[in-house]
C-alpha cells in the first residue's frame, strides 16, 4: 500500500510540475472574460451619464441612492478603468477591490429584490433562490405574452434570433462577477501573462 501511495504521489507531483508553467492561464481567462464586460459597461454609463445618475437617484422608478451624480461617475470610471486594468494585467489585485464593491452595490441595490436567477429558470440552477414566486409569475406572463404574439404577430420571425423570455433580473451575474474578481484578488494577474508579473520580476517584488 505504501508503495502504491508513493507511486501516486510521484505521479501527482509530476502532474503539478507539468501544469506549473501554465498556471497563469486561469487568471488570464478570468481577466479576458471580465475585462471587456466592464469596459463596455463603463463606456455605456459614460455615454449616458445623466440618465444613469437619474436612475441612481430617483426613489420612484430608480434606486433612490444618495449623491447619484457622484456615484454614477464613480461606477462608470471604476468599470472602465478597472476593465482596462484587467485586460492588461496591470494592478489586477488593486483593480479587483473597487470592482467587487461595485458588484456588491449593484447586487444589493438593483437586483436583490428579484432573487438569485437572472432569468426565470423553470429548473433551479441554485438551491438558494429566495424569490421562487417571481419565477412562477414570470412563467405565467411568458405564456400570456407568447399567446398574444402568436395571435397578433409573426411568432416565427420574432423567435428566429432566440426564444422569448422574461427578465427576472436577480443577482446572478453580479454575484458571479464578484466571485471571479475575488479569485483574481487572491491569484493576481497570472504568471507570464500579465504586466504585474513582469513588473514584479523586474523590480524583484513578490508576484
Amino acid at each position: 500500500m505504501d508503495g502504491g501511495n508513493s507511486g501516486f504521489n510521484r505521479m501527482y507531483r509530476c502532474f503539478l510540475q507539468i501544469l506549473r508553467p501554465f498556471d497563469g492561464l486561469g487568471p488570464l481567462a478570468l481577466r479576458l472574460f471580465l475585462g471587456p464586460i466592464f469596459i463596455l459597461a463603463g463606456l455605456n454609463k459614460l455615454g449616458s451619464i445623466d440618465d444613469v445618475a437619474a436612475w441612481f437617484g430617483n426613489p420612484d422608478w430608480g434606486l433612490g441612492l444618495p449623491a447619484p451624480v457622484l456615484l454614477a461617475w464613480l461606477a462608470a470610471l471604476t468599470e472602465l478603468l478597472g476593465g482596462i486594468a484587467l485586460v492588461l494585467g496591470l494592478g489586477v489585485r488593486l483593480a479587483a477591490i473597487p470592482l467587487m464593491v461595485t458588484m456588491a452595490v449593484a447586487a444589493v441595490t438593483a437586483h436583490w429584490q428579484y432573487g438569485w436567477h437572472a432569468l426565470p429558470e423553470s429548473t433551479l440552477t441554485m438551491p438558494w433562490e429566495w424569490r421562487k414566486d417571481l419565477i412562477a409569475e414570470a412563467g405565467v406572463r411568458k405564456e400570456k405574452a407568447v399567446e398574444l404574439l402568436k395571435a397578433h404577430g409573426d411568432y416565427g420571425w420574432l423567435t428566429e434570433a432566440g426564444n422569448f423570455t422574461v427578465l427576472k433580473n436577480g443577482i446572478e451575474f453580479a454575484a458571479t462577477y464578484f466571485v471571479m474578481l475575488l479569485a483574481l484578488l487572491f491569484s493576481g494577474g497570472g504568471r507570464y501573462v500579465s504586466l504585474d508579473y513582469w513588473i514584479a520580476r523586474y523590480r524583484h517584488l513578490p508576484e
